[in-house]
């Protein structure tokens, strides 16, 4: 279905507007979300692209609406898992909590724009050359198994290239200056690190994109169906950051699944390059019979694979016992930070939630005990915690101790 240029100048509109309203009434003045605000706004953004996306079924047709709804699950699971890594930096950059959602809004308007540009040099190249079906496909396959290694907070570095070159070629400040980009010291113009934060999430971007585009291509080769469904899995990831925090380590299953669904779009990318092979080294440089993969199929397995890679991850001990460390070391940290944040409800926040992943770790079985690699270190930092909380409600009640 060809889309008016109309069509694609409102549907633009919406977009900016909808970033633009995300600044002026929730970014531009730093505070911290709660639970009930991060829970409400997520759930009105899900419900503008579910909205979206019955407008394009019922006025572009089942099988635009149902590559539509593929796409944008498809790229709001991806966008779950790249939350972790935002949270990685963060933590690495010391990012104040107030401070945190404009860093966010930051990496989303970047990746938008970044994943706009290779939507179309995408599209171009598809449209130009039916071989690069192949190369999205294997990119994908290779995408897929290295979600299958290990990984560790270590494995996502902060001070990525672009943020080693930053410090090297421009002066630098080690402290925040509230959420300014540059600030004054001894005299000196210098980049603050809210600045360099910002370069290392833009920078992630792009890597994410290079992911993220081949996928959806699997999906659908309609342009506005691809752009419309990433930008709507981005819009509300800054609230869904806020709403996930504290689960986000829990579900250590869905790399595996999200490795099944690229798996699977990068094998249907082949499937499809074989039916509109014309490279003469395969088959002569004739189309090969081969069974396609239905859109509607490809939206039946990626749900099935997201309700059983996610429940399995929040019912098991392993999962439950790895959130609780994460806790405890990030949580633990956080709070032991004085410029972490200057919400005292966020700071206790974080202490009850650390009182919780030490109770659950306490009471763990010898069995699943084992899975806790570091306890007399956990145990210390909670020790340290508590003392720093009795000090600082020395002139009030205090509660019970860590």
């Amino acid at each position: 279905m060809t889309v008016s240029p109309l069509v694609w100048v409102l549907t633009l509109l919406a977009i900016v507007g909808l970033l633009l309203f995300d600044y002026f009434f929730h970014v531009r003045s730093a505070h911290v979300p709660t639970l009930r605000e991060a829970a409400v706004w997520s759930a009105l953004y899900v419900g503008i692209a579910v909205l979206f996306g019955l407008g394009t079924l019922v006025l572009g047709g089942g099988d635009m609406g149902s590559e539509y709804f593929a796409g944008y699950i498809t790229e709001k699971a991806l966008s779950v898992d790249n939350l972790f890594v935002f949270l990685i930096i963060m933590t690495g950059f010391r990012v104040p909590r107030e401070n945190q959602q404009k860093v966010l809004l930051v990496g989303i308007v970047v990746s938008l724009i970044a994943r706009a540009g290779f939507i179309f040099i995408g599209s171009a190249l598809l449209n130009t050359f039916s071989w690069v079906f192949y190369l999205f496909g294997i990119a994908l396959l290779l995408t897929a198994g290295n979600m299958l290694k290990p990984e560790t907070e270590e494995s996502h570095q902060a001070q990525n290239l672009v943020v080693r070159l930053s410090r090297r070629l421009f002066r630098t400040s080690e402290e925040y200056d509230s959420d300014r980009l540059t600030t004054v010291v001894d005299g000196h113009r210098m980049l603050t690190p809210m600045l360099l934060v910002m370069v290392a999430i833009g920078a992630t971007d792009l890597m994410f994109a290079l992911d993220s585009i081949p996928a959806i291509f699997g999906l659908t080769q309609n342009v506005f169906v691809v752009f419309t469904a990433t930008a709507f899995s981005l819009l509300g990831l800054r609230q869904l950051f806020f709403l996930l925090d504290g689960l986000l380590d829990r579900l250590i299953y869905l790399s595996f699944g999200l490795a099944a669904i690229l798996a699977f779009i990068g094998a249907k990318l082949i499937l499809h390059a074989l039916h509109e092979n014309n490279l003469p080294f395969v088959n002569g440089g004739d189309h090969v019979e081969v069974v396609e993969i239905s859109t509607g199929l490809s939206l039946v397995v990626i749900l099935a694979v997201l309700v059983i890679t996610i429940f399995a991850s929040l019912f098991s001990t392993r999962g439950r016992t790895q959130t609780a460390m994460a806790h405890i070391r990030r949580d633990a940290t956080a709070y032991l930070d004085p410029e972490y944040t200057e919400d005292p409800a966020e700071r206790e926040r974080v202490f009850q939630r650390l009182l919780r992943a030490r109770d659950h770790i306490t009471e763990l079985g010898p069995k699943a005990k084992q899975q806790v690699w570091n306890e007399e270190d956990l145990m210390a930092l909670c020790r340290e915690v508590g003392e720093a909380h009795a000090a600082a409600h020395a002139d009030h009640e205090i509660r019970p101790s860590l």
